[in-house]
């Protein structure tokens, strides 16, 4: 974490100490909330819609913290340590760069409306075999997590590995001005964020703000499937907006793109691929789907740029560890299989789901729960139809929908499974009663919805609740 004097702070930020009797005090990391203050901590405190940090700064001070921001012009300052800055949130975020660029650390940076985080998990998982490497924890990948996800960074980081999201234009430019990547990754543009830009070519155009902010000399992974990535760089070129000797290279499934799954295979937990980009190689991949494959050809093109061998990045992608609720595999209390995937939902990554949920084998039935997917825009009706038929003609043997969207998914669901092996609830007690009454140990049940629905109510309800007789239900 950062460790500086409040002078070098005060400078770093573009702040002015209010007493300079303080100048050599050190801080030890930095916080926002006043209630996790460590010792000698920077305590930063940001304006919300319900709440202001600035009155936290007294409680703040006497509890420990070694300093705080203070909004210049503002009244009623405490006494103590209070660096005086124009912008609380824009002097965090100028600290957080000046921190970068004196730690010397590369940076990876990942966006894409799906595979964001699990693309984090495993270039950390690759570079971690070889390097000293930083990484997003959680979902820290808007203006505040990022700076904060810097300045927990320990000064010897080789590489800081940052998840950069966005819910409207601008967003990305703004996190990519904070840690300019050395190497930046597409991982898709899909249906997200659709009521804010209103259309795909839009998602695409906030995406690849992220090739704009890459170093010159630096490399461009993108996803070579993706149709609308190619039209947006050609404008981003065309008004001189990509950084001098910009270099890309495409992953996908399809064999146009530099890096593809020559084998492919589904086996337990996993997966199974080799790729042109390493030969006969085989890689051993613990998340199932082969989206989750395509994933790991973007973080094997980052880690290869940093000069990781190959034997280290099979090390490392068999023992990554992936962040919750992402085809999370979870063996019930009953011995039911479930898969969590309730993290966050789209039409791209439902339909990845559904595949993943269709390929299984050996189990006597697989049901899919389906949760509404927000923030869709005009189309969202059509959106939940499309993926319930796409759901009605997969190998699965039920639905279940959750939520007035996912009304619509039901519908679309049941013209390929017919109405007795579809069902719509409004209620998530009875939806979870009904499946505890018709699942068995042996079947096999994917959760997947926006993350709003709180669809991991069903996946712990499964998972810690014995199953129903179905003689008793």
């Amino acid at each position: 974490m950062i460790v500086r004097t409040l002078g070098q702070v005060a400078e770093l930020c573009g702040g002015r100490l209010v007493d300079p009797a303080f100048a050599e005090k050190k801080i030890e990391g930095v916080v926002i909330d006043s209630r996790k203050l460590g010792g000698n901590s920077l305590f930063v405190p940001l304006g919300g819609a319900n709440v202001d940090g600035h009155e936290f700064v007294a409680g703040a001070l006497q509890a420990g913290a070694a300093a705080s921001f203070w909004q210049r012009g503002r009244e009623g300052a405490p006494q103590g340590a209070l660096i005086e800055v124009d912008d609380v949130l824009e002097a965090l975020q100028k600290l957080a760069s000046a921190y970068l660029r004196a730690s010397g650390a590369k940076v990876v940076g990942i966006t894409g409306s799906n595979g964001k985080t699990t693309t984090k998990d495993m270039v950390f998982a690759l570079l971690s075999a070889s390097l000293r490497v930083h990484k997003t924890q959680g979902n820290f990948n808007n203006h505040l997590g990022l700076p904060l996800t810097l300045l927990s960074m320990p000064e010897d980081t080789e590489v800081a590995v940052l998840e950069m999201g966005m819910s409207d234009l601008g967003e990305i430019a703004r996190l990519a001005e904070i840690a300019p990547p050395d190497v930046s990754i597409v991982t898709n543009i899909g249906e997200s964020h659709l009521m804010n830009l209103g259309s795909r070519e839009n998602i695409a155009r906030a995406k690849l703000e992220i090739a704009s902010g890459t170093k010159p000399g630096g490399l461009l992974v993108h996803n070579g499937d993706e149709p609308l990535i190619p039209p947006v760089l050609n404008e981003l070129r065309a008004a001189d907006r990509l950084p001098q000797g910009l270099r890309t290279f495409t992953f996908g499934l399809g064999s146009e793109n530099d890096d593809y799954p020559t084998s492919l295979e589904q086996q337990g937990a996993g997966m199974r691929f080799t790729a042109r980009g390493e030969g006969e190689e085989v890689f051993e991949l613990p998340v199932l789907g082969s989206h989750n494959v395509t994933n790991a050809l973007a973080a094997i093109a980052a880690a290869r740029e940093f000069g990781v061998s190959v034997s280290k990045m099979k090390e490392g992608l068999a023992g990554m560890q992936l962040t919750g609720m992402r085809i999370e595999r979870i063996t019930g209390a009953s011995g039911l299989t479930i898969l969590n995937d309730a993290y966050n939902s789209s039409p791209t990554s439902a339909r990845a789901a559904i595949d993943v949920l269709a390929g299984l084998q050996g189990y006597a039935s697989k049901t899919l729960v389906l949760g509404d997917m927000l923030e869709l825009g005009e189309n969202e009706l059509r959106y939940h139809r499309e993926v319930g038929r796409y759901a009605g003609q997969a190998d699965i043997d039920a639905v279940y929908a959750y939520g007035p969207l996912s009304a619509e998914s039901a519908k679309g669901a049941s013209e390929g499974l017919g109405t007795d092996r579809v069902r719509a609830f409004t209620d998530k007690e009875q939806m979870i009663s009904h499946l505890r009454a018709h699942l068995s140990s042996e079947d096999a049940v994917l959760v997947k919805a926006s993350r709003g629905m709180k669809l991991e109510e069903v996946v712990y309800a499964l998972r810690d609740q014995p199953l129903i007789d179905r003689d008793e239900a």
